[in-house]
């Protein structure tokens, strides 16, 4: 078939880590951390104050952000400050968005 068009598909283990991506962002209470953090940084107690939700299911899904690489932690005296892993996560939720608000 000489007419059939060639792409450039990712390997399949790059499309599983996408896939997976993705998954990572299907919860609506992780994705309103993440537009938390798209803000500033901030500590678990501030996210779960502002989200209306218990500190245990903040730190829940925080730590399913921080293993999907979307959210990093430092320590800062008694308290752990998250924030965006890097910028691709701000544009990521910026754009999803602007997606959805069209």
């Amino acid at each position: 078939m000489e007419n059939e068009k060639q792409l450039d598909m990712p390997d399949n283990h790059i499309v599983d880590d996408l896939a997976e991506l993705f998954k990572t962002f299907g919860e609506g209470t992780r994705i309103k951390i993440l537009f938390c953090l798209s803000k500033e940084e901030m500590c678990v107690s501030e996210i779960a104050n502002i989200i209306s939700m218990s500190q245990s299911t903040v730190s829940h899904q925080l730590k399913i952000l921080k293993q999907g690489k979307l959210v990093k932690a430092r320590r800062e005296g008694k308290q752990i400050i998250y924030s965006l892993a890097d910028g691709h996560v701000y544009s990521i939720i910026g754009q999803g968005l602007e997606h959805v608000r069209e």
